[in-house]
């Protein structure tokens, strides 16, 4: 859940490096919040019409994670040394989005790039997420 919270804070941020952990954590949570606002849309009874399961809560949930889905995606890429704009590949339909989940799951360059620090370079994993405070 950390890992989530801590894309959300960083809502526009399109600079620097996400590793693999941070963008597969996000997306997991990402999964299941969608899936709990579809079913409180089916359940409210707040779907659009009866053809589409989705309604008012899910529009709302999807419209606030964009900018951070898109965000944490553009970091991915800049942690395997690839442009932002390799997003746009995956309108080439099946080989790029593919190539997309292969540049996903690919393990970022070591050290620096041109896109900043290594995340995992130097120092703790749990303080890279913050800890709770009591």
């Amino acid at each position: 859940m950390n890992w989530y919270l801590k894309v959300l804070k960083q809502y526009a941020d399109f600079n620097g490096r996400a590793r693999r952990k941070e963008y597969w954590m996000y997306l997991l949570f990402n999964m299941i919040f969608a899936i709990v606002a579809t079913i409180l849309d089916n359940l409210l009874g707040l779907r659009f019409n009866e053809q589409i399961p989705y309604g008012y809560i899910y529009l709302l949930y999807v419209l606030a994670t964009f900018l951070p889905s898109l965000a944490v995606s553009v970091r991915r890429l800049h942690d395997v040394d690839k442009s932002g704009w390799f997003l746009l590949i995956s309108f080439i339909p099946i080989i790029g989005g593919i190539w997309l989940l292969i540049l996903y799951c690919t393990e970022g360059t070591q050290g620096r790039n041109q896109y900043g620090e290594d995340p995992k370079g130097n120092y703790n994993e749990i303080n890279e997420i913050g800890q709770k405070e009591f």
